[in-house]
């Protein structure tokens, strides 16, 4: 397995937090994802990747419509996304990515936490030279299929040549530009690839050894961050444990 699978695998558990601010936090990709693309996913690519998540998430079809359903209605708040980076405690780099409808106080939650676990709260862009943003796609791996003649066909979006497979779930998982994430979405899915997974992520380049006692910290820390329902997203470049 590649270092980005392996380091997704390692931290999921601890990014995702409990399964109702799951469902919280999918519901609110799917209504930007309706706001932008409109309700049906046969003509909304973002909505289709939206809900390959929630499914592969075991999120219930009926969350799932109703999520749609109330993204149509007038009153539904308008979400965009902002970032948010810093040092936690012992120079561990943070990045926390948020959907928000108040920026007011979802940069003030941030802000709490930094303080409390005596870290810095940078500008954005500040941190992101430490970490790598990728699409990320999974999809079923087809009988027969030759993955370094999909490699070249997806070679203009930026895909790696480096993937993944799972031989348990029989699936894949490839790393391509973000710029492109559509366009890979759309090569998929032509090709007749079942998506089951479909999201951004980022990947820390400059891994930082803690000790037992310094990952408590940190894992507090983020812990703290994944409360607030604007938090969609922590990173860290913590080492994850072995």
């Amino acid at each position: 397995m590649g270092r980005a699978f392996e380091y997704r695998k390692a931290t999921k558990l601890k990014r995702w937090g409990h399964m109702a601010k799951t469902f919280t936090k999918i519901g609110k990709q799917i209504a930007i994802a309706v706001k932008a693309g409109g309700p049906e996913p046969d003509m909304n690519p973002a909505l289709r990747a939206c809900i390959a998540n929630a499914k592969r998430e075991n999120m219930p079809k009926d969350n799932i419509e109703r999520a749609i359903k109330n993204a149509m209605g007038k009153d539904h708040a308008d979400y965009k996304e902002v970032n948010y980076e810093g040092y936690g405690p012992h120079g561990v780099a943070i990045f926390v990515e948020t959907l928000t409808d108040n920026t007011t106080r979802t940069v003030g939650d941030v802000r709490s936490v930094f303080n409390k676990f005596s870290g810095n709260l940078g500008t954005q862009g500040s941190l992101s030279f430490l970490f790598d943003h990728k699409a990320v796609f999974t999809f079923k791996k087809k009988d027969g299929l030759d993955m370094d003649e999909l490699i070249l066909d997806l070679i203009d979006y930026g895909v790696e040549d480096e993937f993944d497979e799972d031989e348990e779930t029989g699936e894949v998982t490839i790393y391509g530009d973000p710029s492109s994430f559509s366009a890979i979405q759309k090569h998929l899915e032509a090709d007749g690839f079942e998506v089951t997974g479909a999201e951004f992520t980022r990947i820390p380049n400059d891994l930082k050894d803690v000790t037992p006692e310094q990952r408590e910290a940190i894992d507090k820390m983020v812990e703290r961050l994944e409360d607030f329902d604007d938090v969609q997203t922590v990173y860290t470049n913590m080492k994850p444990e072995e």
